[in-house]
């Protein structure tokens, strides 16, 4: 499990003019921690520490430890706004969890075997339909990535949700919505070209 931790400071300028100068003049982010009983709080963090964090994928699906001006807060990252142009960070949206805190977040899927599943040596090629699932689980238990074994995956085979081994005390947010929500994670199949190949030819066959 990833550790992050953070420092950031209490800031009472708000406004946009005030976040502007914040990223212009200090290098720094603007933020917000909120959740729990306690009221939102305003703070800013430096820019460079939020871009080494976002270097791990699993900042997205962990809880940090922000470091407010001696006060340590667990949290985890809701949101997060970046400059569509230029690599600046505008805005990041924290929020306050406890250990047993029952959290809905996104985490990313991790693939294994895939090179060298059943599918793929009869030809196939593997199509990823999500790259990201969304669960539910105590902060305390949150995985940073779901892995998906695809080594016995046959071709024209797919895997479901439901075909998912989670971790204790994770389940997934879409099929606790019921079967019709059982989404497909990935298939395989034969390329588009291959399949075209083998139906021309069939048809060459057939008026021979």
């Amino acid at each position: 499990m990833s550790e992050f931790k953070l420092n950031a400071s209490v800031r009472s300028d708000e406004g946009k003019g005030a976040s502007r100068r914040l990223r212009r003049l200090e290098a720094k982010v603007p933020a917000i921690i909120y959740g729990g009983e306690v009221e939102p709080q305003s703070i800013a963090l430096l820019q460079k520490d939020m871009f080494k964090a976002l270097e791990n994928e699993a900042v997205f699906s962990s809880v940090l430890t922000l470091n407010v001006d001696g006060k340590e807060e667990s949290v985890i990252l809701r949101d997060l706004q970046r400059h569509p142009a230029k690599a600046v960070l505008l805005h990041a949206d924290f929020q306050r969890v406890s250990a047993d805190t029952k959290v809905h977040i996104k985490v990313p899927v991790h693939f294994l075997n895939e090179d060298t599943c059943k599918g793929v040596k009869a030809g196939g090629i593997v199509s990823h339909t999500l790259t990201e699932l969304e669960i539910s689980a105590p902060a305390a238990k949150l995985p940073e990535f779901i892995e998906v074994d695809l080594a016995d995956l046959e071709l024209d085979g797919t895997v479901h949700i439901s075909d998912i081994k989670l971790p204790a005390g994770v389940e997934s947010v879409d099929l606790a919505h019921g079967e019709d929500h059982d989404l497909v994670v990935a298939s395989v199949h034969k390329p588009r070209g291959a399949v075209e190949a083998e139906a021309e030819e069939g048809e060459e066959s057939g008026e021979a």
